[in-house]
Protein backbone atom coordinates (compact mmCIF):
# COMPACT_ATOMS: atom_id res chain seq x y z
CA UNK A 1 0.00 0.00 0.00
CA UNK A 2 2.66 2.54 1.07
CA UNK A 3 5.79 3.41 -0.87
CA UNK A 4 8.46 4.34 1.64
CA UNK A 5 11.83 6.01 1.12
CA UNK A 6 14.53 6.08 3.80
CA UNK A 7 17.76 8.10 3.92
CA UNK A 8 21.09 6.45 3.26
CA UNK A 9 24.41 7.73 4.58
CA UNK A 10 24.75 9.06 8.12
CA UNK A 11 21.01 8.91 8.84
CA UNK A 12 20.72 5.29 7.72
CA UNK A 13 21.70 3.60 11.03
CA UNK A 14 19.13 5.65 12.96
CA UNK A 15 16.39 4.81 10.43
CA UNK A 16 17.16 1.10 10.46
CA UNK A 17 17.27 0.95 14.25
CA UNK A 18 14.01 2.88 14.60
CA UNK A 19 12.10 0.62 12.24
CA UNK A 20 13.67 -2.51 13.75
CA UNK A 21 12.57 -1.49 17.25
CA UNK A 22 9.09 -0.73 15.90
CA UNK A 23 8.88 -4.36 14.71
CA UNK A 24 9.18 -3.19 11.11
CA UNK A 25 12.66 -4.49 10.22
CA UNK A 26 14.01 -3.34 6.87
CA UNK A 27 15.49 -6.21 4.86
CA UNK A 28 18.02 -5.98 2.01
CA UNK A 29 20.00 -8.63 0.17
CA UNK A 30 23.16 -6.55 0.77
CA UNK A 31 24.00 -3.58 3.00
CA UNK A 32 24.45 -1.22 0.06
CA UNK A 33 21.31 -2.20 -1.84
CA UNK A 34 19.00 0.71 -2.57
CA UNK A 35 15.95 -1.52 -2.82
CA UNK A 36 14.59 -3.07 0.35
CA UNK A 37 11.45 -4.55 1.85
CA UNK A 38 9.47 -4.61 5.07
CA UNK A 39 7.48 -7.74 5.80
CA UNK A 40 4.26 -5.89 6.52
CA UNK A 41 1.21 -5.65 4.22
CA UNK A 42 1.12 -1.87 4.67
CA UNK A 43 4.37 -1.47 2.71
CA UNK A 44 4.42 -2.05 -1.05
CA UNK A 45 7.89 -0.66 -1.70
CA UNK A 46 10.94 0.51 0.25
CA UNK A 47 13.91 2.34 -1.25
CA UNK A 48 16.95 4.23 0.06
CA UNK A 49 17.76 7.67 -1.36
CA UNK A 50 20.09 10.48 -0.47
CA UNK A 51 18.41 12.58 2.25
CA UNK A 52 18.43 15.70 0.06
CA UNK A 53 16.42 13.90 -2.63
CA UNK A 54 13.66 12.61 -0.38
CA UNK A 55 11.48 15.76 -0.05
CA UNK A 56 11.18 16.20 -3.82
CA UNK A 57 10.56 12.48 -4.31
CA UNK A 58 7.72 12.66 -1.78
CA UNK A 59 6.28 15.92 -3.12
CA UNK A 60 6.43 14.57 -6.67
CA UNK A 61 4.34 11.52 -5.76
CA UNK A 62 7.06 8.94 -6.38
CA UNK A 63 6.74 7.84 -2.74
CA UNK A 64 4.03 8.19 -0.12
CA UNK A 65 6.12 8.37 3.02
CA UNK A 66 9.73 9.26 3.80
CA UNK A 67 12.23 10.22 6.45
CA UNK A 68 14.44 13.31 6.14
CA UNK A 69 15.52 16.45 7.99
CA UNK A 70 13.87 19.85 8.24
CA UNK A 71 16.60 21.62 6.30
CA UNK A 72 16.27 19.16 3.40
CA UNK A 73 12.57 19.99 3.16
CA UNK A 74 13.27 23.71 3.25
CA UNK A 75 16.11 23.52 0.74
CA UNK A 76 13.87 21.60 -1.70
CA UNK A 77 10.98 24.01 -0.98
CA UNK A 78 8.92 20.85 -0.96
CA UNK A 79 5.16 20.92 -0.39
CA UNK A 80 4.75 17.89 1.87
CA UNK A 81 2.86 16.91 5.01
CA UNK A 82 5.06 16.75 8.11
CA UNK A 83 3.47 13.75 9.79
CA UNK A 84 5.79 13.28 12.75
CA UNK A 85 8.82 14.85 14.39
CA UNK A 86 11.40 12.20 15.32
CA UNK A 87 13.69 14.48 17.30
CA UNK A 88 17.22 15.79 16.74
CA UNK A 89 18.93 14.65 13.56
CA UNK A 90 22.50 15.50 14.50
CA UNK A 91 25.19 13.10 13.33
CA UNK A 92 26.75 13.11 16.79
CA UNK A 93 23.41 12.86 18.54
CA UNK A 94 22.97 16.61 18.92
CA UNK A 95 20.76 19.16 17.22
CA UNK A 96 21.58 20.11 13.64
CA UNK A 97 21.40 23.83 12.87
CA UNK A 98 21.81 25.95 9.76
CA UNK A 99 23.63 29.13 10.75
CA UNK A 100 24.96 32.33 9.24
CA UNK A 101 28.64 32.78 10.11
CA UNK A 102 31.19 35.48 9.35
CA UNK A 103 34.90 35.97 10.08
CA UNK A 104 35.23 36.94 13.74
CA UNK A 105 37.58 39.81 12.99
CA UNK A 106 35.03 41.65 10.83
CA UNK A 107 32.98 42.77 13.81
CA UNK A 108 29.58 41.98 12.29
CA UNK A 109 27.00 41.42 15.04
CA UNK A 110 23.74 40.94 13.09
CA UNK A 111 22.80 40.07 9.49
CA UNK A 112 21.88 43.73 8.88
CA UNK A 113 25.49 44.72 9.57
CA UNK A 114 26.57 42.93 6.38
CA UNK A 115 27.38 45.17 3.39
CA UNK A 116 25.05 45.40 0.40
CA UNK A 117 25.84 42.71 -2.14
CA UNK A 118 27.47 40.50 0.50
CA UNK A 119 28.86 37.30 -1.04
CA UNK A 120 27.46 34.23 0.70
CA UNK A 121 28.82 30.73 0.08
CA UNK A 122 26.66 27.77 1.05
CA UNK A 123 25.55 24.23 0.27
CA UNK A 124 21.98 25.45 0.93
CA UNK A 125 21.36 28.18 -1.68
CA UNK A 126 17.55 28.05 -1.50
CA UNK A 127 17.52 28.37 2.29
CA UNK A 128 20.04 31.21 2.14
CA UNK A 129 18.19 33.02 -0.66
CA UNK A 130 14.87 32.81 1.19
CA UNK A 131 16.48 34.00 4.42
CA UNK A 132 18.08 37.12 2.94
CA UNK A 133 15.06 37.91 0.78
CA UNK A 134 12.71 37.79 3.79
CA UNK A 135 14.94 40.33 5.57
CA UNK A 136 15.41 42.63 2.58
CA UNK A 137 19.17 42.10 2.58
CA UNK A 138 20.97 42.33 -0.77
CA UNK A 139 23.10 39.18 -0.97
CA UNK A 140 24.78 37.23 -3.75
CA UNK A 141 24.34 33.54 -3.02
CA UNK A 142 26.97 31.16 -4.37
CA UNK A 143 26.62 27.40 -4.23
CA UNK A 144 29.45 25.59 -2.45
CA UNK A 145 30.39 22.02 -3.32
CA UNK A 146 31.90 21.58 0.14
CA UNK A 147 34.69 23.00 2.29
CA UNK A 148 32.56 26.13 2.53
CA UNK A 149 34.76 27.72 5.20
CA UNK A 150 37.66 27.81 2.72
CA UNK A 151 35.77 30.22 0.44
CA UNK A 152 36.55 33.08 2.86
CA UNK A 153 37.86 35.67 2.01
CA UNK A 154 38.62 35.20 -1.70
CA UNK A 155 35.23 33.90 -2.87
CA UNK A 156 32.84 34.91 -0.11
CA UNK A 157 32.28 37.29 2.79
CA UNK A 158 29.95 35.04 4.82
CA UNK A 159 28.79 31.44 4.88
CA UNK A 160 25.54 29.64 5.60
CA UNK A 161 26.60 26.33 7.09
CA UNK A 162 25.34 23.25 8.88
CA UNK A 163 26.62 22.73 12.41
CA UNK A 164 25.72 21.12 15.72
CA UNK A 165 27.74 22.84 18.43
CA UNK A 166 29.42 25.51 16.31
CA UNK A 167 32.80 24.60 17.82
CA UNK A 168 34.45 23.81 14.47
CA UNK A 169 33.33 27.17 13.10
CA UNK A 170 34.74 28.99 16.10
CA UNK A 171 38.03 27.13 15.80
CA UNK A 172 38.20 28.23 12.16
CA UNK A 173 37.81 31.86 13.19
CA UNK A 174 34.10 32.33 12.51
CA UNK A 175 31.37 33.94 14.59
CA UNK A 176 27.75 32.80 14.27
CA UNK A 177 25.51 35.84 13.90
CA UNK A 178 22.18 34.15 13.26
CA UNK A 179 20.41 30.79 13.22
CA UNK A 180 18.34 30.06 10.12
CA UNK A 181 16.94 26.62 10.99
CA UNK A 182 16.91 24.27 13.94
CA UNK A 183 16.61 20.97 12.13
CA UNK A 184 15.10 17.68 13.22
CA UNK A 185 14.19 14.38 11.64
CA UNK A 186 10.73 14.33 10.11
CA UNK A 187 8.43 11.66 8.80
CA UNK A 188 6.86 13.31 5.78
CA UNK A 189 4.03 12.31 3.44
CA UNK A 190 2.85 13.12 -0.04
CA UNK A 191 -0.23 15.34 0.13
CA UNK A 192 -2.37 13.19 -2.19
CA UNK A 193 -1.43 10.06 -0.24
CA UNK A 194 -2.28 11.84 3.01
CA UNK A 195 -5.70 12.79 1.65
CA UNK A 196 -6.40 9.17 0.65
CA UNK A 197 -8.24 7.55 3.58
CA UNK A 198 -6.77 3.99 3.39
CA UNK A 199 -3.20 5.23 3.02
CA UNK A 200 -3.66 7.81 5.76
CA UNK A 201 -4.97 5.10 8.08
CA UNK A 202 -1.90 2.97 7.30
CA UNK A 203 0.36 5.94 8.00
CA UNK A 204 -1.39 6.43 11.33
CA UNK A 205 -0.67 2.83 12.30
CA UNK A 206 3.00 3.24 11.37
CA UNK A 207 3.38 6.47 13.34
CA UNK A 208 1.83 4.78 16.39
CA UNK A 209 4.54 2.11 16.28
CA UNK A 210 7.37 4.59 15.69
CA UNK A 211 6.15 6.93 18.40
CA UNK A 212 5.92 4.01 20.82
CA UNK A 213 9.62 3.35 20.30
CA UNK A 214 10.57 7.01 20.81
CA UNK A 215 8.46 7.27 23.97
CA UNK A 216 10.17 4.18 25.42
CA UNK A 217 13.73 5.34 24.78
CA UNK A 218 15.54 6.22 27.96
CA UNK A 219 12.87 4.62 30.15
CA UNK A 220 12.67 1.40 32.18
CA UNK A 221 9.98 -0.47 34.08
CA UNK A 222 10.62 -0.81 37.81
CA UNK A 223 8.88 -3.60 39.71
CA UNK A 224 9.17 -4.13 43.46
CA UNK A 225 7.47 -5.41 46.57
CA UNK A 226 6.77 -3.30 49.64
CA UNK A 227 5.22 -3.92 53.07
CA UNK A 228 1.73 -2.45 53.43
CA UNK A 229 2.94 -0.12 56.17
CA UNK A 230 5.52 1.45 53.82
CA UNK A 231 3.34 1.69 50.69
CA UNK A 232 2.39 5.36 51.01
CA UNK A 233 6.00 6.41 51.58
CA UNK A 234 7.08 4.47 48.50
CA UNK A 235 4.35 5.92 46.28
CA UNK A 236 5.29 9.43 47.40
CA UNK A 237 8.75 9.21 45.77
CA UNK A 238 8.01 6.86 42.87
CA UNK A 239 7.74 8.50 39.41
CA UNK A 240 5.00 7.31 37.07
CA UNK A 241 3.47 8.08 33.68
CA UNK A 242 0.00 8.44 35.29
CA UNK A 243 0.13 6.53 38.57
CA UNK A 244 1.99 3.42 39.78
CA UNK A 245 0.29 0.05 39.42
CA UNK A 246 -0.34 -1.50 42.83
CA UNK A 247 -1.66 -4.99 43.62
CA UNK A 248 -1.85 -7.02 46.83
CA UNK A 249 0.38 -10.08 47.02
CA UNK A 250 -1.57 -13.25 47.72
CA UNK A 251 -1.97 -14.13 51.37
CA UNK A 252 0.63 -11.60 52.59
CA UNK A 253 0.83 -8.10 54.02
CA UNK A 254 2.83 -6.94 50.96
CA UNK A 255 2.01 -5.06 47.80
CA UNK A 256 3.54 -5.43 44.34
CA UNK A 257 4.26 -2.04 42.74
CA UNK A 258 5.39 -1.22 39.22
CA UNK A 259 6.04 2.04 37.44
CA UNK A 260 7.96 3.60 34.55
CA UNK A 261 11.08 5.61 35.36
CA UNK A 262 13.72 7.50 33.42
CA UNK A 263 16.77 5.26 33.02
CA UNK A 264 19.26 8.04 33.80
CA UNK A 265 17.63 8.61 37.22
CA UNK A 266 17.56 4.99 38.34
CA UNK A 267 21.01 5.10 39.95
CA UNK A 268 19.68 7.67 42.44
CA UNK A 269 16.13 6.34 42.64
CA UNK A 270 16.78 2.71 43.60
CA UNK A 271 18.68 3.49 46.84
CA UNK A 272 15.81 5.81 47.82
CA UNK A 273 13.26 3.08 47.10
CA UNK A 274 15.24 0.71 49.30
CA UNK A 275 15.40 3.35 52.03
CA UNK A 276 11.61 3.65 52.23
CA UNK A 277 11.07 -0.11 52.28
CA UNK A 278 11.07 -1.46 48.71
CA UNK A 279 12.25 -5.05 48.29
CA UNK A 280 12.93 -7.39 45.34
CA UNK A 281 13.40 -4.48 42.93
CA UNK A 282 13.52 -5.39 39.23
CA UNK A 283 14.62 -3.07 36.44
CA UNK A 284 13.22 -4.12 33.05
CA UNK A 285 13.91 -2.57 29.61
CA UNK A 286 10.93 -1.19 27.67
CA UNK A 287 10.70 -1.55 23.89
CA UNK A 288 7.54 0.53 23.29
CA UNK A 289 5.16 2.80 25.14
CA UNK A 290 1.86 3.27 23.29
CA UNK A 291 -0.37 5.76 25.09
Amino acid sequence: MLRLTLPNGSLEPFSLKLFEEADLPVRRTADRDYNAAINDPRFAKVKFLRPQEIPEAIAGGHYDLGLCETHSIREARADVVEVMDLGPGGRAGGTTRIVLAVPSDKGYQTPHDLPAGVRVSTEFPAIAADYFSERGIDARIRFSHGATEAKIPELADAIVELTETGSSLRRAGFAIIDELIVSSLKLIANRDAWDDAPRREAMGAITTLLNGVLQARGKVLLKMNVPAARLDALIAILPAMKAPTVSRLFNTDYYAVESVAVKSSVNLLIPELKRVGAEDILEIPISKIVA
